[in-house]
């Protein structure tokens, strides 16, 4: 006697890139979609040296500072900080020499 093949028999993996990875997890566990994008952002290879390269490093490390807690929040959060100081003095800097050829 056959039994007949049913659907829910076979162990559905997450759809995707990442089936390999993710085989026997929940695919709408919030977890498992988080590690999904976890190794989409660790094998995405984009050009660090174009304009585009840059915003989307920046994007990321916005996400990453977003998501932190604690410690590495305030660390991120220091370094951005240190970004905006070194902006501002650059800008002054660049006001006061274009001012002081003009005036």
């Amino acid at each position: 006697m056959t039994r007949r093949h049913r659907p829910e028999d076979d162990e559905v993996g997450p759809q995707g890139r990442f089936d390999r990875d993710l085989i026997g997890l929940d695919p709408a566990d919030p977890e498992v979609q988080a590690f999904a994008d976890h190794l989409d952002r660790m094998e995405r290879t984009a050009p660090a040296f174009t304009v585009e390269g840059s915003l989307a490093g920046v994007r990321d490390f916005a996400e990453s500072a977003n998501r932190a807690n604690g410690s590495r929040r305030a660390f991120a959060m220091t370094v951005v900080g240190l970004i905006l100081l070194g902006v501002i003095v650059v800008v002054w800097d660049v006001l006061v020499f274009v001012f002081g050829i003009l005036l």
